[in-house]
């Protein structure tokens, strides 16, 4: 009986020169490559170079060195056929009955602040996927390895069993196929974003499991959270949870939200979130102040709320958050002093993220039955429009402060969105209506009494005058909204009577 063979391949060699010594001992034989040949020679590990195998050198800088038919007919032979046995005595070809290969690090050279079209080129490992994808084709008979972490599921096999059981090497052979098709989808993300294609023909993702979660929007729902390969820093997704029980599904949503948020604010903001709806926003001179404004927003909305603070969280803060249930707190940090204070809630959930800004807009993806919606995420401001006031009062300084806190918070509400706004802090939040007059009726009830002289920000325009006039009524000074409608003449003779401020943005901000 002919020795059995592994082929050793690896970029990331994390084990490989232990586990290796195990296959040794297990009676095989070992073929590898350049770096990695090198590593196990240095360990004392007996190994056949690839060109005693092919026949050929190692050419082009490495280039070409496992694209032969000695490599490859190795990987692809069907044990039990004949013919192709007698094919590979023939030439002379011995079969390959394990391979162990990791890739290129594509991902960890986009990575890089200073990778160049160039590097990022090199790092596109092309005999490593051809490799992978021929054993985990013949998965009957080859034993394919791609991650470190099932190196000792084989050795624990082959110890037990003499050999690598058929269900074993066809969940291998899965995760090959899953680590080749993750490893092409980042390629052509990339290469596909360098040549400036808006929509491509085929559009293909991936992503990576961060944590499987108990259950989804309820408890009969299985779900898991995966993240982006190179995920923003300042994301949930890359946030570090410092206490408190594990984030559900709802939970990472709301924080979704809440930072989205809080990071409109240059000045120091809280902004409080139920069921992905701004409940309260504040902000001030401190991020206590500012947490004092979201409370004080909706006291009672807040309850079962996920914060967001754009500031540390200090210990003032912190007693004053520990006094109300939340389900969780994010901020760039907390002081030790606030942890303390904070960390006496054993379920409280801590996370820290980076409040830096996005250098660019992400995709936003949008699952629905069947298919998937793709667009760019809504990063206009106040910067980017082009405002124009055509009601016959202009809005005052204090007036244009709290018209720019709505129109920050009211992109973020689910349409129809109405908010009302004083200059530090909501009063009222009107969100996901049928009709725009009943989110600002539900807007103006929540403001009660701190609606005299609160501005109003609507995410898209009026189809006629009567929230104007339900605003105007109710004690609203300025209107904050897109214009556009066929009858912005009601809206806007409805302010005159008034006596409301208007000024249009011409963007609107439907969020579904």
């Amino acid at each position: 009986m002919s020795k059995r063979r592994a082929l050793v391949s690896v970029s990331n060699k994390e084990g490989i020169v232990e586990f290796v010594q195990q296959l040794t001992q297990q009676g095989f034989e070992v073929v590898s490559t350049g770096g990695t040949k090198k590593a196990l020679q240095e360990a004392g590990v007996p190994v056949i170079g690839i060109s005693e195998v092919t026949g050929f050198p190692e050419i082009l800088d490495g280039r070409v060195k496992t694209l032969h038919p000695n490599i490859h007919s190795g990987l692809l032979a069907m044990r039990e056929r004949e013919e192709h046995r007698q094919q590979l005595a023939e030439h002379n070809i011995s079969t390959i009955d394990l391979v162990v290969v990791n890739l290129y690090p594509f991902k960890e050279t986009i990575a890089k602040p200073d990778c160049t079209f160039e590097d990022a080129i090199e790092n596109i490992d092309i005999g490593g996927p051809s490799m992978l994808r021929a054993a985990a084709k013949n998965h009957n008979h080859v034993t394919v390895v791609v991650d470190p972490k099932d190196y000792q599921i084989v050795l624990d096999e082959l110890s037990n069993e003499q050999d690598v059981t058929v269900e074993t090497k066809r969940r291998l052979a899965a995760k090959v196929f899953r680590h080749t098709a993750a490893y092409d989808a980042l390629i052509a993300e990339y290469l596909t974003e360098a040549v400036g294609e808006a929509e491509p023909e085929t559009f293909t993702v991936t992503y990576e499991r961060k944590q499987g979660l108990r259950y989804g929007e309820n408890p009969h729902q299985k779900a898991t959270f995966y993240k982006k390969p190179l995920a923003d820093e300042s994301s949930i997704a890359s946030a570090v949870q410092l206490h408190g029980k594990e984030l559900s599904y709802n939970n990472i949503h709301d924080a979704d939200a809440a930072l989205a948020i809080v990071k409109e604010f240059s000045e120091p903001a809280v902004v409080a979130v139920k069921h992905m709806n701004p409940c309260g926003v504040g902000t001030g001179e401190s991020i206590e102040q500012a947490y004092g404004r979201a409370y004080e927003a909706d006291p009672v909305s807040i309850f079962g709320g996920i914060v967001a603070a754009n500031r540390e969280i200090d210990e003032a803060t912190a007693v004053k958050m520990k006094d109300i249930f939340l389900e969780i707190i994010i901020a760039p940090s907390f002081t030790q002093e606030a942890l303390t204070v904070l960390t006496a809630k054993k379920n409280l959930r801590l996370l820290t993220v980076p409040m830096t800004k996005q250098e660019q807009p992400e995709a936003m993806l949008t699952s629905i039955h069947g298919g998937l919606l793709v667009q760019d995420e809504d990063h206009f401001g106040l910067d980017d429009a082009t405002l124009t006031i055509p009601t016959d009062r202009k809005p005052t300084d204090a007036e244009w402060e709290a018209l720019k806190l709505a129109w920050k918070v009211v992109k973020h509400v689910k349409s129809n969105a109405i908010v009302l706004t004083n200059g530090q802090m909501t009063v009222g939040v009107g969100a996901g209506q049928m009709n725009r007059v009943g989110a600002a009726d539900i807007a103006i009830n929540q403001a009660s009494e701190r609606i005299e002289g609160a501005v109003m920000g609507s995410d898209a325009f009026f189809p006629m005058g009567d929230t104007v006039e339900l605003a105007g009524k109710a004690g609203v000074t300025a209107i904050i909204q897109p214009g556009g409608s066929i009858r912005d003449e009601e809206s806007i003779e409805m302010a005159n009577k008034y006596g409301i401020a208007m000024v249009m943005t011409g963007v609107r901000h439907f969020k579904h």
